[in-house]
């Protein structure tokens, strides 16, 4: 059904009454969809929940039985849980929107549209197209059903002209009063009654505007006088910058507040004041205060040197030194009034005049008063602001440049600057400047802000109007950063309440046992009389005894444990080696925090972005070809694909199995005009063919679309031996437009060198491109261009023609095209086009040609995409079992089978990406098989312009060649050839441009001319005057061709945002950048996928709202396989100016795949990592950028990770953890982070759990002592439990602990889910462990009483032979628990952990035994050595009591095991099988290679890795055989097959398993060779799989 062909909505029969209907309509060819139908069923006794039932009707009982097969969790009817809103466990949580107000909204919305209102519901803009449109139908009203059923809207795209000012939701009235209401509870209340006492208590006053703006005069001495604020009658701010967090005034209040935050921290702070009360404690006055001071004050004084090395950083920034203007004291009349003297960028005022080198950084914001670069024009590097890599242009006002230009002028300036008072705006600038009774408005255009870099100019004079904290950067700062804490600090909390109340309940239970025991038993013992002991110290005593429950060390020792595990993330695997950077970590308070992360955000430019551009492709006539220049084998290099082990020296059948590296490596581009003629590839020659099938460059947004174009090399070589076909005249006037559409300069360096100095990346790649292919652009004026050319071949002299610049109609983000009129050589006059592909598509003179066929590709791109994003629901739809393994009991060959036959499966079904690029009707780029001869003579020309020659016969010669002379002869195949290429390119991930172009005649040229320069010169309205006018001009174009540029990712960033996004991370990019850029970055990078549902938001639609709301619907009905949302800054801020539309934005935000947010101020970057930080519940953020514009997400997120690249350290510094390159945040976050995490949980659950079993031990021993508080254990031996005893094994497993390895969990990245889901540390499993651990201290207590106290007379019966007993079994359970059983990677330092815990206490006793004096308590002198320790009794008890509780241990983590395995037990038991661990190895050799390259390099034997799979040769035909050291690794790898990447495939010959007829056959050496693909196919049919 066509989009526009709607049904109206109408009730089923079927449909029970009391029902509401939401209709939504699919116009999709793949699948054929009819109609789906969601009837959303809301009861009258549960008004807030809604269940979906879904129905596809299909157009044939085939396809209803395929989709009811393939996608039955989306068919079936099923209950949206009542999921909360926040809640970051999985997408498919149910309707965000509140059902019932947002269900009353679209009723109404129909009977609006049943009375004729047109008001599309959602017309969100789909990037890539595709046919699918969303309608609501009716909600039938239950009260009236005999009401008509309303119409139902489709998805048109919103005219562009409504704008609207704000975005006011007018459409959806109950879901804004229900917002409304929930922002009026008592919580809201509350926060804001705390922020006016904050604000009170710390006097916090806001500045006030000013009257009528800032007033600066120009020029003033400022030795004589310093400007004042008139906001605040005192100096302006300087211009000292701080990104530390603290003062020296508030950081010790601000540190305290944090450390006491801890709930364990005040606890113990209660119980020392308790133990200072003389009387109360029984285990000393100073236990607790001493130790909790000294940790107090070691984790203030870590925080302060971490602030006072930021604080370093930012004293040497405000150090910098810049040039400002000193007026001389003689005034006027010297020869020389004024000069420029070196300042300290702190001591620079507002109101002083700035003098900026090239490539100087701008110290403050200044107004431009003068530049030296062409037309007064400053070019500006604003990266670090915007994220832009464009250059900015700035130019002063004329009156004052006229007025400024000299420094006599300068001084004897005359003028006052009004600005704005300071704020966040980036983007906008309101002022004046006041001269001789002239009034001059000041914009952006003359501003020049703190942190951009002053390129391609050689000078410039600015007036300094901001300063410090008050410019532009620093206002979108975070002034007041939070003291992070790690988010397991609040699950702590909770546990640390539970165990206090555990106390008290102990406490008390202990003091009325006692209480009870008094009145029934020390009332009657006569050498009791009068010791009774009132209540309260009795109770104080219980606390003060179980208050170690909750130990002092938890803390400490964690302290040292995080401080191990920095260490331990100088991992080699994460070390750039290029820049000679490593990991470098800042804070170690939030190391678990990294094994959480549900969000990241992430900047674009240097983050994602390599901040290089580089040209791609080109189509041209139809055919489309692929400048791979920089593209090389690297032959020395190879990467391992699995681990070296230790073991035996490998032997030659032994080595490692290495794989060619099929990366590609940047290598200088060199310009065909510089090479000589026998560099370009011939034909005859055998080394290198003429053509290949296959560029080695691969797309990062589709790495397994194979890149089927011709090399530039044979274009030049095409045109070098067919200068006069038509192809040819098309392709050289193409690169010449190229070569001429732009306005860089080119610029001669001292050894003869050409470097072009562009606004724009884009265009010096273009500029560069054409270079490469014989098209040097040698220099340029105002008037004039000169190109060097090679009309002779690359042999001959270049010519170098001169062409005339007439005029230049700058690219503009409304036209979105810049165009230049040239004058060619032989005096024609041309205008070349260039721009976005649907504006150069309406100028062409074919545009209705051109539009059909644009509209054809469209359909069969978006057919080809509604396939792959219909395959992708039905994966996500059909639940694959998990792969459970075995329990860890059973580890039976034949138990582990199934596992062995589907892992590979398994693993590349998650590792491949859809892309189904056949289906959209094959392959746009012809192929032919013939190949042409030797090169022509070339005809002597005098220039290469198309067309200059009419004496000359344009070649026609449609003899079959490289190209098809008759496809560029054809204009229809040509729109349909490139558009489909350019469709092509830009799903790659490339930046696209379209060339276009006409001849004008001079009669023409002059009308246009005397328009054209009225517009420019107008004062009034000029924009609007050039544009009309270019619209004149530009039209009835030839199409030239098209480019396609590569924005340079960072090297591993598509695969690591893969596996980020399998691991449950969701990913948004917030930049300064425009839009079309960061969705061409998205594709690119992989965050948006081939078939992915864009929805864009902008404010001109002005039906934000609605497509919000349409979104959520679509989301939650299961019908889009991925969802992205983009967004920009100024839509972000009408929407975060609504309280409705903030929470719309961010439940659809929450629910779609990945958010994209454009334009976006450094303020609205930290804004929204705070409202998901606030919003989702138990989520933990990180944001992630290079910039000084990443600086205030950095500091608001839960983690901050800082880039060290090329836009410098401002964001490093301020960060948590600093890193070379994004891909690194992989290997953190899944490895380490997950580590980190998992080592946290088990220290804290071990502390936990070894006190609770020791000291429960204490409580059970009162009920035998009349409850009166008497200790089992000697007070030396107790203070040391958690010292000397127990502190080992928990900081050990805290450091050292890894549950998988790397490789698995880098393999496997689905593995963090459940460090997300809370699945290692949580209440419920607490409550297991301390029931463990209740358990295990009463088995002990009573084994020990029951088998060794009671029964038997044994030498020494008391106290301390009893206590030793209990103790030494509960620090040799400890170790073993915690060093044995929990601890997966056991190596030798669990060994020495349990000797050193386990020997250390029996050495205490020895020495305790020999030398303790104090023996009136205690019998302990002699007690070990001659009393109980030479009794076989008590080490039988010992024994068999320690056996009893590891049994115990054992059978629960079996039965756990066997009834309910996690993930983790089944890979623990996969990486034991040696082909499935190297297989894992394999998948994830790209992330661990640097550190196995550093292994192989120290000479590592590797003797149980398998061999490469070999292709033997020779007279006989036996299939190919692989031999390996391992059995498993040849049965994952018998039935499969390598992909097909290259031709050429390196065979090995070898005689060492071949099969051998009787006679000596002489052994042949190991060669490579190339074959072509026919040579490949029959060797693949003779020889079987071949590894290529």
């Amino acid at each position: 059904m066509s989009s526009n062909n709607l049904s109206s909505g109408h009730r089923a029969p079927n449909d029970p009454p009391g029902q509401q209907l939401v209709r939504f309509s699919l116009d999709n060819e793949a699948s054929e969809i009819q109609e789906v139908e969601s009837v959303a069923r809301i009861p009258r006794n549960r008004p807030h929940s809604l269940t979906i039932n879904t129905q596809i009707t299909r157009g044939d009982d085939e396809h209803r039985q395929a989709i009811t097969r393939d996608d039955a969790a989306v068919l079936a009817e099923s209950s949206i849980p009542r999921r909360s809103l926040t809640s970051p466990r999985r997408r498919g949580r149910g309707l965000s929107l509140r059902s019932q107000p947002f269900s009353r909204d679209i009723q109404l919305q129909g009977e609006a549209r049943a009375s004729g209102a047109d008001n599309p519901m959602h017309s969100a803009t789909l990037t890539p197209p595709t046919v699918a449109t969303v309608e609501l139908a009716t909600l039938e009203n239950r009260n009236n059903p005999t009401q008509k059923p309303r119409s139902t809207v489709s998805r048109p795209q919103p005219p562009k002209d409504s704008k609207s000012a704000s975005l006011v939701p007018q459409s959806l009235p109950n879901y804004t009063e229900w917002t409304r209401k929930q922002s009026e509870d008592i919580g809201f209340r509350a926060r804001a009654l705390y922020q006016v006492f904050r604000k009170k208590i710390l006097r916090i006053t806001e500045i006030p505007p000013s009257k009528d703006g800032r007033h600066i005069p120009l020029v003033h001495d400022v030795r004589k006088e310093q400007l004042n604020d008139e906001r605040t009658g005192r100096h302006f701010v300087n211009n000292t910058i701080r990104s530390s967090r603290y003062t020296l005034w508030n950081f010790l209040p601000r540190q305290l507040i944090a450390q006491f935050s801890k709930l364990a921290n005040f606890y113990f702070l209660c119980v020392s004041i308790l133990q200072l009360i003389p009387t109360l404690s029984t285990t000393g006055t100073y236990t607790t205060i001493v130790p909790l001071m000294f940790f107090i004050s070691l984790s203030i004084g870590k925080e302060g040197y971490d602030d006072y090395r930021r604080y370093r950083l930012d004293k040497m920034e405000n150090n910098r030194e810049t040039k400002t203007l000193q007026m001389n004291s003689n005034g006027k009349g010297t020869e020389d009034p004024g000069s420029w003297v070196s300042k300290r960028w702190r001591d620079v005022k507002v109101g002083d005049v700035v003098k900026l080198d090239r490539d100087d950084w701008v110290p403050a914001d200044l107004l431009l008063l003068t530049s030296e670069g062409p037309n007064g024009i400053a070019y500006i590097e604003t990266a670090a602001l915007d994220g832009e890599t464009n250059l900015k242009t700035k130019q002063a006002i004329p009156m004052i440049t006229e007025a400024c230009n000299t420094m006599e002028k300068l001084v004897q300036c005359k003028a006052e600057v009004v600005v704005e008072d300071p704020n966040i705006d980036l983007y906008n600038f309101e002022g004046k400047v006041k001269m001789s009774g002239e009034t001059k408005p000041l914009t952006n255009t003359q501003i020049i802000y703190r942190g951009s870099i002053l390129r391609n100019t050689p000078s410039c004079i600015g007036l300094v109007i901001f300063t410090g904290e008050e410019s532009k950067i620093r206002m979108n700062a975070n002034k007041n950063p939070r003291t992070k804490a790690p988010t397991l600090q609040s699950l702590v909390n909770k546990i640390v309440i539970i165990v206090v109340i555990f106390v008290i309940s102990l406490s008390v239970f202990n003091t009325v046992a006692y209480q009870l025991w008094r009145n029934t038993t020390e009332k009657r013992s006569w050498h009791l009389a009068d010791s009774s002991v009132p209540f309260f110290p009795i109770f104080a005593g219980f606390v003060i005894m179980f208050n170690t429950l909750i130990p002092l060390s938890l803390y400490v020792s964690l302290e040292i444990v995080k401080v191990a595990q920095i260490y331990f993330l100088n991992d080699i695997d994460m070390y750039h080696e290029e820049t000679n950077t490593p990991l470098e970590a800042r804070t170690s308070t939030i190391n678990e925090d990294l094994g959480q992360i549900g969000f990241i955000f992430s900047d674009k430019t240097g983050t994602l972005t390599d901040n290089t551009m580089l040209f791609r492709k080109l189509t041209v006539a139809g055919t489309a070809w692929i400048h791979d220049l920089d593209i090389r084998d690297d032959g020395g290099r190879q990467m391992l694909k699995s681990k070296r082990r230790k073991g035996k020296k490998a032997s030659k059948k032994q080595q490692p199995k290495i794989i060619s590296h099929a990366g590609i490596l940047a290598t200088p581009r060199k310009s065909y005009g510089d090479c000589p003629r026998s560099t370009v590839p011939d034909s005859n020659t055998g080394q290198e063919g003429l053509r290949r099938n296959s560029s080695q460059w691969r797309s990062s947004a589709l790495p397994s679309r194979p890149q089927l174009q011709m090399s530039t090399r044979e274009l030049l070589r095409y045109l070098q031996d067919h200068p006069h076909k038509y192809f040819a005249r098309k392709a050289r006037f193409f690169l010449l437009s190229i070569a001429l559409c732009h306005t860089c300069l080119p610029e001669t360096d001292e050894d003869g060198e050409i470097a072009y100095q562009a606004a724009s990346p884009d265009e010096l790649a273009l500029v560069r491109a054409a270079r490469e292919l014989g098209y040097v652009v040698v220099d340029r004026d105002v008037n004039t261009i000169y190109v060097k050319t090679f009309p002779n071949g690359l042999e001959d002299e270049p010519v170098t023609e001169r062409y005339e610049i007439l005029d230049v109609i700058e690219f503009s983000s409304a036209r979105k095209r810049m165009s230049i009129v040239i004058r060619l050589p032989n005096g024609r006059i041309c205008i070349f086009c260039k721009g976005a592909d649907t504006t150069i598509m309406q100028l062409l003179r074919l545009a209705a040609l051109a539009k059909q066929q644009a509209e054809e590709v469209a359909r069969r791109v978006s057919l080809r995409r509604s396939i792959e994003a219909q395959e992708v629901i039905r994966r996500n739809s059909i639940h694959r079992p998990s792969i459970a393994g075995p329990s860890r009991n059973s580890m039976a060959l034949n138990r582990l089978q199934p596992i062995r036959d589907g892992f590979d499966e398994w693993l590349r079904d998650r590792e491949e990406n859809i892309d189904l690029s056949s289906a959209d009707g094959g392959n746009l780029t012809p192929r032919v098989s013939g190949q042409y001869g030797g090169s022509r003579p070339v005809v002597n020309r005098h220039s290469i312009a198309f067309g200059e020659l009419p004496k000359a016969p344009i070649e026609q010669d449609t003899s079959e060649d490289l190209v098809d002379e008759n496809l560029a002869l054809d204009d229809e195949r040509v729109f349909a050839r490139c558009f489909g290429h350019i469709n092509d390119f830009a799903s790659e991930g490339l930046r696209t441009l379209l060339y276009g172009y006409r001849y004008i005649d001079e009669q023409e040229y002059a009308v246009w001319k005397k328009i054209f320069s009225e517009a420019v010169t107008s004062l009034v309205n000029r924009q609007e005057m050039v544009e009309r006018a270019a619209e004149m001009i530009e039209r009835d174009l030839e199409l030239g061709g098209g480019t396609a540029i590569e924005d340079k990712l960072q090297k591993g960033v598509p695969q690591t945002i893969d596996k980020l996004r399998r691991a449950g991370i969701k990913l948004w990019m917030l930049t300064g950048d425009k839009r079309e850029t960061a969705i061409n970055i998205g594709h690119s990078c992989r965050l948006i996928k081939d078939y992915s549902i864009i929805t864009i938001l902008d404010r001109e639609d002005n039906d934000v709202e609605k497509r919000m709301a349409a979104a959520i619907l679509e989301i939650n009905g299961g019908m889009i396989a991925h969802s992205v949302v983009v967004v920009d800054g100024a839509t972000l801020a009408d929407i975060e100016s609504n309280e409705t539309l903030t929470t719309l934005f961010f439940d659809l935000a929450i629910l779609t795949d990945a958010v994209i947010c454009c334009r976006a101020s450094p303020s609205q970057k930290a804004s929204l990592v705070k409202a998901i930080r606030k919003k989702v519940d138990k989520s933990v953020t990180l944001a992630i950028g290079d910039g000084a514009n990443d600086i205030a997400m950095i500091q608001e997120a839960h983690v901050g990770i800082g880039i060290t690249g090329k836009e410098g350290l401002q964001a490093a510094r301020v960060s948590d953890y600093s890193i070379a390159q994004f891909r690194f945040l992989l290997k953190l976050l899944l490895v380490h982070g997950r580590w980190n995490y998992v080592r946290t949980c088990k220290y804290v659950l071990g502390t936990f759990w070894k006190e609770l079993l020791f000291y429960l031990t204490q409580a059970l021993y009162q009920r035998y002592n009349g409850y009166t508080g008497t200790s089992l254990y000697e007070s030396w031996s107790l203070s040391m439990f958690n010292t000397l005893f127990t502190s080992l094994p928990v900081i050990f497993m805290g450091v050292f602990e890894k549950d998988l390895s790397a490789s698995t969990l880098l393999a496997v990245p689905e593995l963090y889910h459940r460090c997300q889901r809370g699945d290692v540390f949580n209440i419920k499993l607490y409550f297991g462990w301390m029931f463990l651990a209740s358990s295990q201290a009463m088995i002990v207590y009573f084994m020990m009483h029951t088998l060794y106290a009671s029964p038997f007379v044994v030498p020494d019966q008391g106290v301390f032979a009893m206590g030793v007993l209990t103790y030494s079994v509960c620090v040799t359970l400890i170790s073993s628990k915690l060093q044995l059983i929990e601890m997966h990677n056991k190596s030798v330092l669990a060994l020495l952990s349990f000797i050193l815990s386990v020997g250390g206490w029996f050495a205490w006793n020895i020495i305790f035994s020999a030398v303790y004096r104090d023996n009136v308590l205690y019998n302990v002198r002699d007690g070990l050595l001659h009393r109980f320790g030479r009794d076989w009794t008590w080490w039988l008890v010992y024994i068999f009591t320690v056996a009893t509780c590891v049994l115990l241990d054992v059978a629960f983590i079996t039965v756990r095991t066997a009834l309910w395995p996690t993930d983790v037990d089944t890979f623990q038991e996969i990486e034991k099988i040696p082909s499935l661990r190297a297989r894992l190895e394999e998948a994830a050799s790209f992330e661990l290679q640097q550190g196995w390259q550093k292994d192989k390099g120290k000479g590592g034997d590797s003797a149980r890795q398998p061999k490469p799979r070999k292709l033997y040769t020779g007279e006989t035909s036996s299939p190919t055989t692989m031999e390996t050291m391992e059995e498993g690794r040849r049965a994952l790898h018998r039935d499969r097959d390598e992909d097909l990447n290259s031709d050429e495939i390196p065979l090995e010959r070898s005689s060492e398993t071949a099969p051998r007829s009787s006679l000596h056959q002489p052994s042949m050496e190991r060669t490579s060779f190339t074959v072509s693909g026919a040579e490949y196919e029959m060797l693949k049919r003779r020889f079987g799989s071949i590894k290529r």
